[in-house]
């Protein structure tokens, strides 16, 4: 009982520290540093507690106890280039989500876990002001996933896994609104619209492994799409007129709403042990963007303009809310290919990664510009003490340029991104 509160106070104490500094792209796949290094080859040979968010069959093929936990820092960058020649940068983010498991296998190869990790999250800021300021000026989505898994190794080759999470997600978004200035000269041509809103979801997971040779691995897995019904507040600022236009406020905020359908994941990996010390891996990954068709913001209307104003302003409602954003993502695949080589107590591992966007070209926009992607990845083990080890990995992600020419929202011009990514996992086993 007592290492029984001990497990559960940790992964309680790594979650605060995840929810005060998480932070990072739409989908994150850094959920542990040995996976990682490996450039996340690891549906089929899922040998630490990230095994619960990759594969948790591969739960049944461990042994004892084992606490996994862990960060990633990741520092992006970004910019963006008018058709004009003017290029505006985006405000470089330090962002880190964090990991933390627990599981624990028996002899009979029955195998309990729970994890901690951060599967999806979007964050981007440009400056206040700047050319896009009425589509995106700070966007910031939170996903964190608590997910209880149980794995049963049928025999010596064959396990089955099931797991269900907890989800809860914040989302937070910053934008410009017109204000009809030309009715007060003096007041500025812009206000800023702050949402802010909480949710929660369930979700399920379940994975396969089998082992037809002692050096062959392979393994799948299946996490289900989640959606997430968000409420919140809405703040109208510097509205200029409408603060006061007739002793009322014609933006008032208030109460808002919106849902995120939040994708599907499909790994499939096989590995093989060339040697006792060097593996090798290959993995594909689907995911099921095409959940991320829009979204549409629902924020209650505000006052009707008294009709003695000159159209088109008279007797109309202002819309707090802006027309729904058609994303229309389409599904999207990661080709991953890792390996590593074991020198007792050292670890080499190396990886690399193939991310294809699933945002269409005409919906390209600063709110999240994606691009195809190319990732490489290095990384070490070491074990300190038999039963204590620690994971380091470096990632380098590179974007290609995407020049947008007929965006439907208008705003033409290049986006150019990067980011570099480090982990560290500490591992201990009993």
């Amino acid at each position: 009982m007592t290492l029984f509160r001990r497990s559960v106070a940790l992964l309680i104490m790594l979650s605060v520290v995840a929810l005060v500094s998480f932070g990072g792209g739409f989908q994150l796949n850094e959920h542990g540093a040995r996976s990682m290094a490996q450039g996340g080859a690891f549906a089929a040979r899922a040998v630490d507690g990230s095994a619960i968010f990759f594969n948790p069959a591969g739960l049944s093929f461990q042994k004892g106890t084992s606490f996994y936990v862990g960060t990633t820092l990741i520092a992006t960058a970004g910019e963006y280039l008018s058709t004009g020649g003017v290029t505006t940068e985006q405000i470089k983010g330090t962002f880190f989500p964090s990991n933390a498991y627990i599981t624990h296998t028996m002899d009979n190869g029955l195998a309990f876990g729970i994890g901690f990790f951060s599967p999806y999250g979007l964050g981007t800021e440009w400056p206040n002001p700047w050319a896009g300021d009425t589509l995106a000026v700070q966007t910031e989505l939170k996903s964190f996933y608590l997910n209880p898994t149980i794995s049963y190794r049928i025999n010596d080759q064959f396990a089955i896994a099931v797991g269900a999470s907890y989800v809860w997600s914040d989302v937070s978004m910053n934008y410009r609104v017109a204000t009809y200035n030309s009715l007060q000269p003096l007041t500025p041509g812009k206000g800023t619209a702050e949402l802010t809103g909480k949710g929660t979801a369930v979700n399920w997971n379940v994975g396969v492994m089998y082992k037809p040779t002692p050096q062959l691995w392979i393994g799948a897995s299946y996490r289900h799409q989640t959606k997430v019904d968000y409420s919140g507040d809405v703040t109208f600022k510097d509205m200029g007129v409408f603060e006061n236009l007739f002793g009322v406020d014609y933006f008032p905020g208030g109460y808002g709403k919106t849902s995120i359908t939040l994708p599907s994941n499909v790994f499939a990996g096989i590995a093989y042990d060339f040697t006792p010390d060097w593996t090798v891996e290959a993995d594909y990954q689907y995911i099921g963007w095409s959940s991320y068709d829009e979204l549409a913001l629902d924020i209650a209307t505000g006052p009707t303009i008294p009709n003695a104003l000159p159209p088109p302003l008279g007797g109309r409602t202002p819309q707090q809310s802006p027309p729904p954003k058609e994303k229309e993502w389409t599904n999207a695949f990661m080709l991953r290919l890792g390996s590593e080589y074991r020198l007792d107590p050292l670890a080499i591992r190396v990886g690399f990664i193939y991310d294809k966007t699933p945002q269409p070209l005409s919906k390209v926009e600063p709110m999240l510009p994606d691009a195809n992607r190319v990732e490489f990845t290095v990384g070490l083990g070491f074990k300190i003490l038999p039963f204590l080890g620690v994971d380091v990995a470096y990632q380098m992600i590179l974007f290609e340029d995407r020049t947008v020419t007929a965006p439907d929202n208008g705003f033409e011009g290049t986006y150019d991104s990067s980011a570099n990514l480090f982990g560290l996992n500490l591992s201990y086993t009993i």
